[in-house]
């Protein structure tokens, strides 16, 4: 390995390290100009083989937003009234084709880089769960049907978004999770 150079970090890479997951948000919806810019980043996740099998159903109706929440609620078997999302305003759906091998993988990386957008421009988000029991439910799968996707689907997550109301300090990294091989 050569010398070391004092090289400023790379704003990705500090974007990454900054990122938290946000579990309280302000009543301010963030602009549709804004939301689609975050949908648009995850458009550009990484997908094997480049398949592109990922749908992101992007969630700016309030009813929509709340029959999702009571929805998720009921899967976590949650009080009536619980609000899974943490009041955040808008919902980003990743839903992927379950005959991709791959599919979870990239639901997934459409996660990442819907979170890291979010923050870049300066919106708090959330992976929220329980996207798969949702949408695997009649009435999930009713909820796509109405909204004009077709396919068989598998919900990989939820991608809340809003202001921060709050953000979380970072939790200091574990030791003993990099094993080099040199």
């Amino acid at each position: 390995m050569g010398t070391e150079k004092n090289v400023e970090k790379n704003p990705v890479i500090e974007a990454m390290e900054e990122r938290r997951s946000v579990r309280s948000y302000t009543e301010e919806v963030p602009s549709e100009e804004l939301v689609s810019q975050v949908v648009d980043a995850g458009l550009w996740a990484a997908s094997g083989m480049g398949r592109q099998d990922t749908v992101i159903v992007a969630v700016t109706n309030r009813a929509l937003r709340d029959r999702l929440s009571a929805m998720n609620a009921k899967v976590m078997g949650a009080a009536e009234g619980t609000d899974p999302f943490y009041g955040a305003p808008v919902v980003l759906v990743v839903l992927a084709r379950r005959d991709v091998p791959t599919h979870v993988y990239d639901g997934s990386l459409v996660m990442g880089n819907l979170m890291l957008a979010a923050h870049a421009l300066g919106l708090g988000s959330c992976w929220i769960h329980r996207a798969k029991e949702e949408f695997d439910s009649e009435e999930g799968r009713a909820i796509l049907a109405e909204l004009g996707v077709e396919g068989d689907f598998e919900g990989v997550g939820h991608c809340v978004l809003g202001y921060a109301a709050e953000v979380p300090a970072p939790k200091p990294r574990l030791d003993g999770r990099v094993v080099w091989a040199r």
